[in-house]
């Protein structure tokens, strides 16, 4: 499980986490929602070690990420992470993209990691596109590409930042149905994502976060029909 304990990040003078604390269990799907500048995407970037925190403790299968003694890459490779822009290299291929890492990282051999990308790219759809150039994608199918990349490295774990924000409205849905095929094969995943409806459909709990708290958090029944604070209601009533 993912372990967020009473978690407190800052920028200089800017506190973007305020004492965070929330479990992921195995096989869970978290969505999280809120405002720009709520801390939503900095957490991601705590739970994967991009970024360090300044209190608290973020645990993975009870390895402290932020510990001097954690070997960060071997923990990454549990915890792959896809952000709005895909970042694909554009010289190379899609395939060539997709069996990189495990050709760098998990030191596979060529072949072997052929058969994983070919697996993962099929897994999103993308079998038919393995020679073409990322700049020859529209960008649902590149961030499909990335989420293929990441699943390309066998995590337990997948972290997604607000995906589809960067994406035409019509790309949208292709990308929303890869996440949801993840979600019903017991991928465990938390979303930071602005698509309500979506949140509400896949997820087993859902968290607001406004200035760097959760202000609330519970089932999507709860928090889209009953929200408990002022704060949830305002946010929702914005946003639907």
């Amino acid at each position: 499980m993912i372990e967020i304990d009473n978690v407190s990040k800052s920028f200089a003078a800017l506190k973007v986490l305020d004492g965070v604390s929330l479990t992921v269990e195995k096989g869970q799907v978290v969505s999280i929602i809120g405002g720009s500048g709520s801390g939503k995407s900095t957490l991601l970037m705590c739970i994967n070690g991009l970024e360090p925190i300044q209190g608290g403790r973020i645990l993975v299968d009870g390895t402290e990420v932020h510990a001097k003694t954690t070997d960060l890459n071997k923990l990454r490779r549990k915890i792959g992470i896809v952000f709005q822009q895909w970042n694909a290299f554009p010289h190379l291929t899609v395939l060539e993209n997709v069996t990189l890492a495990p050709r760098k990282v998990l030191k596979k051999s060529r072949d072997e990691a052929i058969v994983i990308a070919e697996k993962q790219l099929e897994h999103v759809g993308l079998r038919d596109k393995l020679n073409v150039y990322p700049g020859k994608l529209s960008g649902g199918q590149q961030q499909r590409m990335a989420i293929a990349r990441a699943l390309a490295m066998e995590p337990q774990y997948m972290l997604f930042d607000e995906v589809t924000s960067a994406l035409d409205p019509q790309l949208v849905g292709e990308v929303l149905d890869t996440m949801r095929l993840l979600a019903r094969e017991g991928m465990t995943m938390i979303l930071v994502t602005h698509e309500m409806g979506f949140a509400r459909e896949v997820s087993d709990r859902v968290a607001f976060f406004k200035a760097g708290k959760i202000h609330e958090i519970g089932t999507p029944t709860q928090i889209f029909e009953n929200p408990q604070t002022p704060e949830t209601a305002a946010f929702l009533n914005s946003v639907l």
